[in-house]
């Protein structure tokens, strides 16, 4: 039988990423003590004021349909706290509720782009990017990030990139997989770049909440932004409710309604008791994202520095979000065979990050989504790791 054209747009490089993960979740099935620092799952309960507002909602009926694009409560709240986190003030008609921050995303890009279309986003990038520009008929024009500038984008070749078929330029910060968080001055220039070139500016910004040093800039926030800016984020991240499916696109009005049209047929609304839920995450959880935000630094703090001094690696504080990058490509391995060999002798399961883009090469995501002597005892691993690897380069070149 003959399958959509579609089939081969979805799949690639980032649909790859994932194996070393599956392969590992196999092994843990199996009995192996496996410890995962593959996924961006946080590690931390669901507030419980979260889990008491859905469960009064449903008892109290509220699992029927509800409005297409999120109810006119849980938009404005979040209108109001995209407001607080971004200066931008926004109607709850630029609010668009959907099932996740990849939802929100895979929807706006079928809005904006279409067949031949191009869209300009770093290399690594987020793994599903690829899938979900293709999805649209696009295609993905990714610019290097340079590891020696802490993976922050020259600017000069973004612009570059620029084409006649350039349609969005996407960007991430703070950064997956990298950590990077992009300065004011590089998202005042890459905005420059959209209103130059009439080009619309996505934002993820599902770590906006996870900064360290520096604060977060959106680009909805900067003036002439208003009219090309999409701000795609979601409470998986900040408020752990990864589970819960609860994202939304910000945009002007015209987006907002044709992402109604598009949802009526996609996703006909998020369960109520769930919206119900996320106003009161949005409201009243605020110590509990200061407390997340807290304990992902000290884990950064943790393991970056212990995974620096290795022999055959090398890792940067990141500046935001929950992952670190660490360079493995003095200890003579590629990614896959580091990922791969660190798995099969140690039990310790993390991504290799070319899945991420072609300038992953010789570096490893690991995530900083475990308690912090989880987190130890795989450090402790890694350095058994190492210095083995170590020991055996040493003895073939004394042979």
């Amino acid at each position: 039988m003959r399958y959509s054209s579609r089939t081969e747009n979805i799949a690639g490089r980032g649909s790859e990423a994932w194996h070393l993960h599956f392969l590992a979740s196999e092994r843990r099935r199996a009995g192996h003590p496996v410890i995962f620092l593959t996924v961006g799952e946080p590690d931390f309960e669901t507030p419980p004021v979260v889990v008491d507002a859905a469960v009064k909602s449903m008892r109290d009926g509220n699992t029927h349909y509800t409005e297409i694009v999120g109810p006119l409560a849980q938009r404005q709240a979040i209108a109001d706290w995209h407001e607080k986190t971004t200066g931008q003030r926004v109607d709850a008609k630029q609010v668009v509720v959907a099932a996740g921050a990849q939802n929100a995303l895979f929807c706006t890009m079928q809005m904006l782009v279409g067949p031949g279309d191009e869209v300009i986003s770093p290399d690594p990038a987020y793994s599903t990017y690829e899938a979900v520009v293709g999805a649209a008929g696009g295609s993905m024009v990714q610019v290097p990030l340079d590891p020696d500038r802490g993976f922050h984008i020259d600017l000069k070749a973004l612009e570059r990139a620029v084409t006649p078929k350039t349609r969005v330029i996407l960007i991430n910060t703070p950064h997956n997989p990298t950590g990077a968080v992009m300065t004011r001055a590089e998202v005042e220039t890459i905005a420059a770049i959209a209103q130059a070139h009439d080009l619309w500016l996505v934002s993820d910004e599902v770590y906006a909440s996870l900064t360290f040093e520096k604060p977060h800039v959106s680009p909805a926030s900067l003036p002439g932004m208003a009219e090309r800016a999409v701000v795609v984020s979601s409470l998986s991240k900040s408020h752990a409710m990864t589970g819960w499916r609860v994202g939304w696109a910000i945009g002007p009005e015209p987006l907002a309604r044709h992402l109604h049209n598009l949802l009526l047929c996609m996703l006909y609304g998020s369960p109520g008791f769930i919206q119900d839920a996320a106003v009161v995450a949005i409201r009243e959880a605020s110590d509990e994202i200061a407390a997340m935000r807290t304990a992902y630094r000290r884990r950064r703090d943790l393991a970056a520095p212990w995974l620096d001094r290795l022999p055959g690696l090398a890792c940067a504080l990141s500046e935001g979000g929950m992952f670190v990058m660490a360079d493995c490509r003095a200890s003579g391995l590629s990614s896959q065979d580091f990922a791969r060999r660190l798995l099969d002798e140690e039990n310790v399961a993390l991504l290799p990050a070319d899945g991420f883009g072609k300038q992953g090469e010789g570096f490893l995501r690991i995530s900083l989504g475990l308690p912090e002597a989880e987190l130890a005892e795989a450090c402790r691993r890694i350095e058994a790791f190492c210095r083995r690897l170590s020991a055996a380069g040493t003895q073939r070149a004394r042979a």
